[in-house]
Formats: C-alpha cells, sequence, structure tokens
C-alpha cells in the first residue's frame, strides 16, 4: 500500500507538470521527513549523488559533442558517407543512418545525434523527393542510436546506478546497436524501392569520395580514439571523454569551423543540458534514499520474485511497465525511477545486469520517438519544422523494429553479452 501511496503521488505531481528533478527531490524529502529522517541528510545525499568520477563522463561529452555541432562536424560526415552510398536504392537514407552511427560513437546523446545529422540530412532528403514523414521518422530514430552505441550517457548513470562496470556496458551496446541500425538501414532501402518516391543521385567519382572522406577523417579518428582508448583501458570513459572535448577543440579550430563566439554558445548548451541531467540524478538519488528506508524496492522485488517466478515473465511485465512509462516520462527518469526498483529483482532471478542494461535503454530508446513525451521528436519537429504528428507517424515503423530488437534480445542474449565476454578471458 505505502508503494502504491508513493507512486500515485509521483504520478499526479509529474502530471501537474512540475520539473522531475524537483518531483523526485521534493516527494523524497516529504518521505523523509514523514519517516522522521533529520532533512540535513538530504544535502549530505545530495553531495554523495554527485561526488562521482563517472558522472564527470557526462559535461565532457556533452561539450565535446556541442563544439562539434557548432562546428559543422555533421555536414563533413553526411558528405563523405553519401559519396559512398548515396547513390543506392535509398540511398540518402542509408546515409543518414550510417551517419548517426558515427556520430553516436562520439556524443553519447540522442538528442545532440539527431540535432546534428538532422540540420544536413533533412534538406538534402526533402529535396530529393523523400516521403517528410518517413525522413523525419528516420532522423528522430537514428538519433536514438546516440544512447546505446557507446560512449552512451544513460548506460554511464545506469553503471553508476548499479554498481555495474561501464565499459562492459559499452561493450554489450556495440551488438544490438549495429544491429538496430542495420535494421534501419534495410527497412530504409525496402521503403525507397517499393515507394520510389525519391530522385537517384549519381555515383561519386573517386576524387570526390576521397575529398569528401579526408574532410571527415579527423571526426572519424576522434570517435576511434575515443572508443579505443575506453576498450584497450587506456582511459576511463570520463578520461576519454576529457581527451575528446580537447580534441574536438583543436579539430574545429584546425578547421576554421569554430570561433569564440561559437564556443560560448557550445558551452552553454552544453551547461544547460549538463544542470538538467544531473538535478535529475540528485532528485533521484534523495528519491531512491527515501523508497529504500520505506523497504519499497525490496517489497516489490520480494512481490515481483513471489508471483513471477519465470524471468521470461518477468522482463515481459517489465517491458510492459516501460512501454508504458514512455508515454509520460523521458528516458533519464525512467532509468533512474526503475532501476533501483528492480535491481534487486534482476539479482534475485539471476538476469545478467549488463544484459539487463541494454535491454532496459532499448526500451527507453522507444520511449525518445514515442509520443507524447518522445523527446527526439520534439528535436526533429524544431530541426524540420513540422508538425509533431507528421514525426510520430514517420517514427512509428521504426518504434517497432526496435521492440522486435528488444524481444530478439531476450531470445538471443549473446546479441549484447558476446563481445563484453569474450574480451573478459
Amino acid at each position: 500500500m505505502e508503494a502504491l501511496f508513493i507512486l500515485t503521488a509521483l504520478l499526479a505531481i509529474l502530471m501537474l507538470r512540475t520539473p522531475v528533478a524537483f518531483a523526485l527531490g521534493g516527494l523524497g524529502v516529504i518521505l523523509l521527513a514523514l519517516k522522521g529522517m533529520p532533512l540535513v541528510a538530504v544535502p549530505q545525499r545530495l553531495h554523495g549523488s554527485m561526488d562521482s568520477f563517472e558522472l564527470l563522463a557526462i559535461p565532457m561529452f556533452l561539450l565535446m559533442s556541442n563544439i562539434l555541432l557548432k562546428g559543422g562536424v555533421g555536414r563533413d560526415l553526411f558528405a563523405a558517407v553519401q559519396s559512398w552510398v548515396g547513390h543506392w536504392p535509398g540511398g540518402l537514407g542509408v546515409a543518414t543512418i550510417l551517419s548517426c552511427t558515427l556520430f553516436s560513437a562520439i556524443s553519447g546523446s540522442s538528442v545532440a545525434t539527431a540535432a546534428t545529422i538532422g540540420t544536413v540530412a533533412i534538406p538534402e532528403m526533402t529535396k530529393r523527393g523523400y516521403d517528410r514523414s518517413f525522413v523525419m521518422g528516420m532522423l528522430a530514430a537514428g538519433g536514438t542510436l546516440g544512447i546505446l552505441i557507446p560512449p552512451s550517457i544513460p548506460l554511464i548513470i545506469y553503471g553508476v546506478v548499479s554498481e555495474t562496470s561501464i565499459p562492459k556496458l559499452f561493450l554489450a551496446g556495440i551488438g544490438p546497436g549495429l544491429f538496430l541500425a542495420t535494421a534501419f538501414i534495410v527497412y530504409g532501402i525496402l521503403f525507397a524501392k517499393l515507394t520510389g518516391a525519391y530522385t537517384p543521385i549519381p555515383k561519386a567519382t573517386w576524387a570526390e569520395r576521397t575529398r569528401a572522406t579526408m574532410m571527415a577523417f579527423p571526426t572519424v579518428l576522434l570517435a576511434i580514439m575515443i572508443v579505443g582508448s575506453i576498450y584497450a583501458g587506456i582511459a576511463t570513459p570520463s578520461e576519454s571523454a576529457g581527451l575528446g572535448f580537447v580534441f574536438a577543440i583543436i579539430i574545429t579550430f584546425a578547421m576554421g569551423r569554430m570561433n569564440f563566439g561559437l564556443m560560448k554558445q557550445a558551452v552553454e548548451g552544453a551547461l544547460r543540458t549538463t544542470v538538467m541531467i544531473l538535478l535529475i540524478v540528485a532528485g533521484a538519488k534523495v528519491f531512491s534514499f527515501a523508497i529504500t528506508l520505506y523497504l519499497i524496492p525490496q517489497s516489490i522485488s520480494q512481490l515481483l520474485t513471489m508471483n513471477i517466478s519465470n524471468p521470461n515473465l518477468f522482463i515481459l511485465a517489465v517491458g510492459v511497465v516501460l512501454l508504458i512509462m514512455g508515454f509520460f516520462l523521458e528516458s533519464l527518469s525512467m532509468l533512474l525511477i526503475m532501476v533501483p526498483v528492480l535491481l534487486p529483482a534482476v539479482f534475485n532471478m539471476n538476469i545478467d545486469p549488463i544484459w539487463f542494461g541494454i535491454f532496459f535503454v532499448v526500451l527507453i530508446e522507444t520511449a525518445l520517438i514515442t509520443p507524447p513525451v518522445g523527446m527526439n521528436l520534439f528535436v526533429i519537429q524544431a530541426v524540420g519544422k513540422v508538425s509533431l504528428q507528421e514525426v510520430a507517424k514517420g517514427a512509428l515503423p521504426f518504434a517497432g523494429i526496435m521492440l522486435a530488437t528488444a524481444v530478439l534480445l531476450w531470445f538471443w542474449q549473446d546479441l549484447a553479452l558476446y563481445i563484453p565476454y569474450q574480451l573478459a578471458r
């Protein structure tokens, strides 16, 4: 009954359009006060939630992606990929997803990926006669790769909350991320062939390909450096993010794409997003501490394990709950609210926490492109200057592909686990 009351109260506060950070933190403070806990514990908890070296990766990755965004790196990536695959059936769609995949290996953010590639791809694809709704949906879905293909901000936060190895989570995201990118590409090619509503692009010459590839090479090298330094054990995610930030500045200034005015805009954009994320993390930590005192996670875990002894049914229940929550909450909030509650049951049922983290992220990715609060829908709506309904309509088939991937992930867990455990040997 306590769990039901707390959940109802939280939903009521959120429905009043209270910012998520203040809804979680405020309700946590009230629950602590009702329990007789000295409120001095709140600032202690807030300080503890921020005192994490792993969380330092978040502002660093955001700074780097904002600098690359302002430096027009998306144009270089898209032009290079387009020069190689643009003449294929639906080639611009293929180039869009491949560009999203490459930028995801740098940014760690779905919103940054969608905005960066969207500003370049949307005008190009619509000019070539592609269906507008399809274009918007593809960009919204392609952007979600930013939180699955490493480095990933949600996977960093999941690792901190669940005390799971972040490098292993990054490795586990590679297989599902590349599988999703391939599935998006296949759907894009089939859609283009079946509708035929696009203007083919002439095949680029080798000189054009070489020139475009050389322009994008520093960015690709940056992605390799970030990911490679983590997997080689040379740097932690936070250290590699710091290195990436420095090299992003060097690259954009060397290419003449950056000035101090654009740098200021990049820093301000990263600052706003960082503050939003870390406020939510702080509020969630207070809320998590409060519900732990009420034994809510343990009670829910016990309820689940007593009534759902089959891991298949448990995963199905989790999937349904996350999909429903995705209609009302954005991905980070779902992660911070649900992971502390579900983890005890995950361990009791001997479900691999690394696999569960990837499964969880695939589902919250889906929430990014489902109305009414799908963040990527709003980003693409703003970039493409179209209605939300048009973006949501185009994103629906891609959401179906993502749900099918989540189902496949359950039946074929090596899709996520093969790489991290092979490299651990």
